[in-house]
């Protein structure tokens, strides 16, 4: 017997070195390749000159929580049109920061970063080939000018209820500043249920909207954080954190308030007494589009790629617009002279109304002006990305092939594109200096094929946000409580926006 236990610890030693032993030559092959890879990369990006990345680390030590924005800008002025920025060790994105370089990008078309996926699913804003021009051809009719017109209306009356919020909590505490980016983001949540999926969930007052918007809030900082861990590259290891467990967590709860929107439509599409109600429609919204969208076989969109499409717009459309228009105010409350140009002009406009409507946005070019000026100092998404889906060839010759990752970041603020870029100067949108400016230099919704198809839905809501906004209330800073630009998927404030208001009439 003890013969046997004994023939048997010694086999069981020999499996035991034998899996020891295939695992240290698994590490091994994994360091060889990865080895292999950052020679490939390193010989790639010789003629893109940049800071110096640590083995392992990349450029990450370099850069302070917090400080991320002002360091991209920093080595934008030193490395002119592109430099490459390493994640970490194997993980290199070159940063795009010349409108010159950017036409070549936005040209070329190319993926949107992969973790977006994670969070919306495979909608627009991440598919590619001949999917992506399908469902791009399929939703195009949802941002027809016919579409958005009736939109007006419902973004004002969204707008008047933070409005009349705020004039409670103002009634109440003069003297205390109010945390835009919450209440904005609550109201463009509103507007967007009312205005693409005719869905009233009242909720600036109640506090379902508050779930949905804390689970996008969670989603953008995890995604961002994920980017920047390389750790966090791998899904196995990201599912196995305290991180990726809250990932999943906010993935759901988003995903269930989708979920919820839509089925509620599909159930009206089910009802013949409600279709016929929605076939009369004056209108037909955004989530209508969709659900009729058939392609010239007669196909139109699976399940899946519905859920996709109304995720894309709702975490997209909702957390950019309220960034937009959060430092608009703030770009306000810092230039008193600009904000009562702007509330003139406003009030020429209207005149007596106390509403916004289609024809009025027109006819406010000062107001544009500074809307345009604001998102360029706080571009709403700092940076835009690009995977490579061919090989590039920049306009001097310099090349990147397939597969390489592209962020497009920094133009807006750089010193050879822009004079003064931190001054705030609204002229520079004045239709005689646009005409001379870089085709590329202003690009806060992309640009291409790829470019952001709500773009003129966002501008419509930020310009009747601030126009109400200004009848009602002087927007005035908080000197005690200044941002911390935060640039996740959208740019944010690590200690939010707060500013004081004085209520007019």
């Amino acid at each position: 017997m003890a013969c046997v236990l004994e023939k048997m610890s010694f086999y069981s030693h020999q499996v035991l070195h034998l899996i020891a032993g295939l695992f240290l030559l698994y590490v091994l092959l994994k360091a060889i390749q990865l080895y292999w890879r950052r020679q490939v990369l390193l010989k790639t990006y010789k003629p893109f000159p940049g800071p110096t990345p640590h083995w392992l680390f990349g450029n990450n030590r370099e850069v302070r929580r917090g400080q991320e924005l002002n360091k991209i800008l920093t080595w934008s002025e030193k490395y002119h049109y592109a430099f490459p920025r390493w994640l970490g060790g194997f993980t290199p994105v070159l940063i795009v920061s010349h409108p010159d370089y950017a036409k070549s990008v936005f040209g070329r078309g190319g993926k949107a970063n992969p973790f977006v996926s994670v969070t919306t699913g495979n909608g627009l804003l991440v598919l590619n080939g001949p999917k992506w021009f399908q469902h791009r051809r399929l939703l195009t009719p949802g941002f027809h000018y016919d579409v958005l017109k009736p939109y007006v209306s419902l973004m004002a009356d969204s707008a008047k209820a933070m409005l009349d919020k705020w004039e409670n909590l103002v009634a109440k505490e003069p003297t205390k500043s109010l945390e835009m980016f919450e209440h904005v983001s609550l109201m463009a949540l509103d507007s967007i249920m009312k205005c693409a999926f005719s869905y009233q969930n009242n909720c600036q007052k109640e506090s379902e909207g508050n779930h949905y918007v804390k689970a996008v809030y969670d989603l953008t900082y995890l995604v961002s954080q994920r980017i920047r861990n390389i750790l966090f590259l791998s899904d196995f290891l990201y599912r196995c954190t305290p991180a990726g467990h809250k990932f999943q967590k906010a993935c759901r709860l988003a995903h269930a308030h989708t979920e919820k929107v839509i089925e509620g439509r599909k159930r009206s599409f089910q009802n013949e007494r409600e279709l016929e109600k929605i076939q009369k429609k004056p209108y037909l919204d955004f989530l209508d589009i969709l659900l009729c969208a058939k392609d010239e076989n007669g196909a139109g969109l699976s399940d899946e790629d519905l859920r996709a499409e109304v995720d894309t717009f709702m975490f997209e459309g909702h957390d950019t617009t309220a960034s937009g228009i959060s430092w608009i105010f703030y770009s306000m409350a810092q230039h008193p002279e600009h904000q009562q140009r702007c509330r003139e002009e406003i009030k020429d406009v209207l005149g007596d109304k106390d509403t916004v409507n289609w024809d009025d946005l027109g006819k406010m070019p000062y107001t544009t002006m500074c809307v345009k000026e604001s998102m360029r100092l706080y571009p709403p998404v700092p940076g835009v990305s690009r995977q490579l889906s061919k090989p590039l060839t920049f306009f001097d010759g310099r090349t990147l092939p397939e597969g390489l990752c592209i962020s497009i970041y920094g133009i807006h603020r750089n010193p050879s594109v822009w004079q003064d870029p931190e001054v705030f100067d609204p002229m520079r949108f004045s239709p005689e200096n646009s005409s001379r400016r870089h085709s590329h230099a202003f690009v806060p919704f992309a640009a291409g094929s790829r470019n952001c198809i709500g773009q003129q839905f966002a501008m419509n809501e930020m310009k009747v946000a601030l126009a109400l906004t200004l009848l009602r209330f002087e927007i005035l800073p908080d000197p005690e409580n200044p941002p911390q630009q935060v640039p996740q998927l959208v740019l944010k404030s690590q200690n939010g926006i707060h500013l004081r208001l004085k209520k007019l009439r």
